[in-house]
């Protein structure tokens, strides 16, 4: 339970089902504490069950959906200190359940496909991180195991992400105008005619501008930089790997761009791209690099992906303390 003194930090994590919500929020509970940190899924907040969506023909995707008045009403309440009676969507029956009661913690969490939408829900949130899978990425990812252990045809998921298109288009995408990182899984660059998207280009967009929120870089800030690491240094099998730093437009925002394509061999060897990284928001040197060992199996942890999650939770951490910090302050000023 927060006390007085505490400032209730909210986080928002977005993105598509399947597109590693969940694996960066294990990162999470390793940074903050399961204690310390309640995580809110919004599929509770379907105002239609599964059976009414089918009739209806609309998609969880669709706001229509969803309800936003209770959501924002509780993610509110519970910012200002109070419990709250939260719906349960139960994912098994495809039925609301009766709902729980959820005291304030530290740190609420709240993910799923709309934590971004709702503009008086946005305004709650502290800091957001957009998870943004490319299409084609995604397709590999869903016929892997849509195909090889769910026994689906090939059709059959080309069929069902299709079908989901438009509504991801204009209700889930979008939002991505919103996070302060957005991180993207891409197909490698390294490659020509990639069929197998096993080596992936991520890239990690940080808003510029934002209040107490320093962008990572390598090397030297506001530079454009390309970089690849030393074969000596770091054990990349074919095709290598490549680094990139620089500055972009995104949405009509400035944002730093850090860039990793390909995968590492050898994950104690990060550490030696840690080094040449700046303004981690690490508390030592080699943490960054600890908080990635500590889940080897975890998926994306020999790429760019698990790398960005753990720099975006590395920041996460620090936009608590700062926060946290500034409000104790003010009281003790008052």
């Amino acid at each position: 339970m927060a006390n007085k003194l505490d400032r209730i930090v909210m986080i928002g994590v977005a993105g598509d089902s399947g597109c590693g919500k969940s694996t960066f929020l294990r990162r999470l509970i390793d940074l903050f504490g399961e204690e310390f940190m309640t995580v809110i899924c919004l599929d509770d907040y379907h105002s239609l069950d599964r059976k009414q969506r089918k009739e209806t023909g609309i998609t969880a995707l669709n706001p229509k959906a969803n309800n936003f008045d209770l959501m924002y009403e509780q993610m509110k309440a519970l910012k200002e200190g109070q419990a709250i009676d939260k719906p349960i969507y139960n994912h098994e029956t495809g039925e609301l359940d009766p709902p729980e009661r959820i005291e304030p913690n530290h740190i609420i969490v709240i993910e799923g496909l709309h934590p971004l939408y709702d503009e008086r829900v946005r305004s709650l949130i502290d800091f957001s991180v957009y998870l943004d899978i490319s299409d084609e990425v995604k397709i590999a990812w869903k016929i892997q195991r849509d195909m090889e252990e769910r026994g689906h045809t090939y059709e059959d998921v080309l069929a069902a992400i299709n079908s989901r298109k438009p509504d991801f288009q204009n209700y889930i995408e979008p939002q991505r105008e919103h996070a302060d990182v957005v991180i993207q899984v891409l197909p490698t660059n390294l490659i020509k005619e990639d069929k197998e998207r096993k080596v992936l280009r991520v890239r990690m967009l940080q808003r510029e501008g934002k209040e107490g929120f320093e962008p990572v870089y390598l090397f030297d800030e506001g530079s454009t930089i390309q970089w690849t690491p030393c074969g000596r240094k770091l054990t990349c099998s074919y095709p290598g790997m490549q680094m990139y730093y620089g500055s972009d437009v995104y949405y009509g925002r400035y944002v730093s761009v850090l860039e990793v394509d390909g995968q590492f061999d050898n994950l104690d060897e990060v550490i030696y791209i840690e080094t040449h990284l700046s303004k981690t928001s690490t508390k030592y040197q080699g943490e960054m690099t600890h908080l990635l060992l500590q889940h080897r199996e975890y998926p994306g942890s020999n790429n760019g992906t698990g790398l960005f999650q753990v720099l975006t939770g590395l920041k996460m951490r620090a936009a608590y303390e700062r926060l946290t910090q500034t409000e104790a302050k003010m009281a003790v000023e008052v």
